[in-house]
This record gives structure tokens, sequence and C-alpha cells, in this order.
């Protein structure tokens, strides 16, 4: 590699200082393991949407190596408002598996993606009737 050859000659003396300098040069491009608690860490942000925070949630978990499901299903249900509907769909009925997670999460997203179109129309309908 190109930073090798930049060393000063005589610059290094034993492995040790090798291992150092190249652990230095490296360690930026090392990928730190997630503890599967990092997933309790991520929560819907306030003007996300709901499918946007299961496609981010989604990353998060492919991630983590040996991710249990229940604890992928309960840090799911805990970034969520405790407002949203969907919070509220899986305390009365908690789902068993991380797919019914994902699965009733995606058909309340189709309902969360109506309601934003249908401001957006109302809003940009209420915009043209006051440019008339």
């Amino acid at each position: 590699q190109d930073w090798f050859h930049t060393l000063p000659s005589g610059s290094i003396s034993s492995f040790e200082e090798l291992a150092y300098v190249f652990t230095k040069e490296y360690t930026s491009y090392r990928t730190i393991k997630k503890n599967p608690d990092h997933l309790f860490n991520v929560h819907k942000k306030f003007d996300e949407s709901l499918r946007d925070y299961i496609k981010r949630f989604k990353v998060e978990r492919a991630n983590i190596v040996g991710c249990d499901d229940q604890i992928a299903s309960s840090a799911f249900k805990r970034g969520l408002p405790i407002e949203c509907e969907l919070y509220r769909e899986l305390t009365i009925s908690p789902r068993q598996t991380l797919i019914e997670v994902f699965a009733t999460a995606e058909r309340n997203a189709l309902w969360d993606d109506d309601q934003i179109t249908a401001k957006k129309a109302d809003q940009a309908a209420k915009q043209e009737s006051k440019e008339n």
C-alpha cells in the first residue's frame, strides 16, 4: 500500500511499532460490531414517515449479528411515539415474530403514506383557492 512506502527508512524498529502504525492507519476502516441493545436507541423522528422509520430500523437490525427477534420487536415498538396508532396496535395485540411486527408496520405505513398524500393535496387545494 502507498502509506507503507511513505514511511521514512529505519523509522520502524520493531514489530510492535509496525503494528501500531498499521493499526493507526486502518482503524477508521474497521466496522464496529453493535450490540442488540443498540436497537433501543433507534427512534422514529418527529418529521419522519413511518415507512422511513421501518427502513432505517431494518438497516440497523441488519448490522447486528445474532439479534434475537423478540429484542428487535420490542425495540421497534419502543422506538415509536406512544401516540402512534402502530404503537397502540402492537401493545393491544402483541406479535410473536418480527415478521408479523414488520407486516403490521407495513400495513400501517400504507395508511400513513395515504394521510401524508391527502394532507399535501388538501394544502395544495387551499393554496390554489387563496390565489384565485
